[in-house]
């Protein structure tokens, strides 16, 4: 048997449990994998909250949470290639198998080996928050020494957007709350809270002609806040918010194959895309982990190493 957290029904924190269960058998298509690390992100609290289209796997309860993790190949299910038995890897359940569990399985098609010198707690982060970081400044396009805003900054997706805008020499504007602006400033974000007051009138003061593209992370009323700043509106690029498109942006492409994910740990070992990890949280507080992230108390990149 092996432990595994996650939610007995749809709901809120309160629905969620420490449960045993039984190793899960690979399907076609899918890698069993002994969990070394596993990434928290807010779509895993979104997930447990209530059925998401296209994501929603029908397995019954108990559910496992959690989307990404790295660990090692135990078995592989029919049709899987690229992928052998002890090898290291980092990738996506898809399959509603969940990552907060010693064993879990993932889809292969969603998994990469981890390279050599890649450390499985960074590539655990990959999946989601790099890839993510990736597509949305390769869907602007932007040539360097142009003006980016990332509104959101101060999260573990914000911060590799900035990291690796700032890498690819763009100038990055971010906004965030107050408690998130150390980490930002660091990477060499120039930083709006947007706690403070008029977050327009502040950004505008720092980029008067506006930004060349922005990145929101967080939608809403925030984003059609600091839409206007976008000299192009279709250079607003939404990752959570699909009706971006009523401002004139456009909605997140995302790719999230096996050559996504090596391309990610490349940029990883390069130094480009390196998460900023805050907080690191045995399986036992896998309920703190995720509750810091649901409250939006997290700066940075939150991890459970399981193993």
């Amino acid at each position: 048997m092996a432990q595994a957290w996650g939610f007995s029904r749809y709901g809120g924190p309160e629905v969620q449990e420490f449960f045993d269960r039984p190793d899960p058998v690979p399907g076609p298509g899918e890698v069993l994998v002994r969990v070394e690390v596993a990434g928290v992100n807010p779509m895993d609290h979104v997930m447990r909250s209530a059925p998401v289209p296209g994501l929603d796997s029908g397995r019954p309860f108990p559910r496992v949470l959690g989307m990404e993790a790295a660990g090692t190949v135990l078995a592989s299910g029919e049709g899987v290639d690229g992928l052998d038995v002890g090898d290291p890897v980092f990738g996506f359940a898809l399959t509603g198998g969940g990552t907060y569990a010693e064993t879990t399985v993932l889809s292969a098609p969603h998994t990469a080996r981890i390279p050599a010198g890649l450390s499985p707690t960074v590539a655990a982060t990959l999946p989601v928050a790099g890839t993510t970081a990736v597509d949305a400044l390769d869907q602007l396009g932007l040539p360097a020494s142009a003006t980016v805003l990332i509104n959101g900054v101060g999260g573990g997706v914000g911060l590799l957007v900035a990291r690796l805008a700032v890498a690819r020499g763009l100038r990055v504007i971010g906004t965030g709350s107050s408690a998130k602006r150390e980490a930002a400033e660091s990477i060499g974000v120039r930083f709006v809270d947007y706690t403070a007051g008029d977050v327009l009138a502040a950004a505008r003061e720092l980029i008067p002609d506006g930004a060349d593209g922005i990145v929101d992370l967080v939608g809403g009323v925030s984003l059609r806040t600091v839409a206007p700043l976008a000299r192009d509106p279709r250079n607003v690029i939404a990752v959570n918010d699909m009706s971006v498109s009523g401002v004139g942006g456009r909605f997140i492409e995302r790719r999230i194959d096996r050559e996504s994910l090596e391309r990610a740990a490349r940029l990883a070992l390069d130094g480009l895309l390196t998460p900023v990890i805050t907080a690191v949280h045995p399986l036992a507080d896998a309920p703190a982990a995720l509750a810091a992230v649901e409250n939006g108390d997290t700066a940075g990149k939150a991890v459970i190493k399981v193993a």
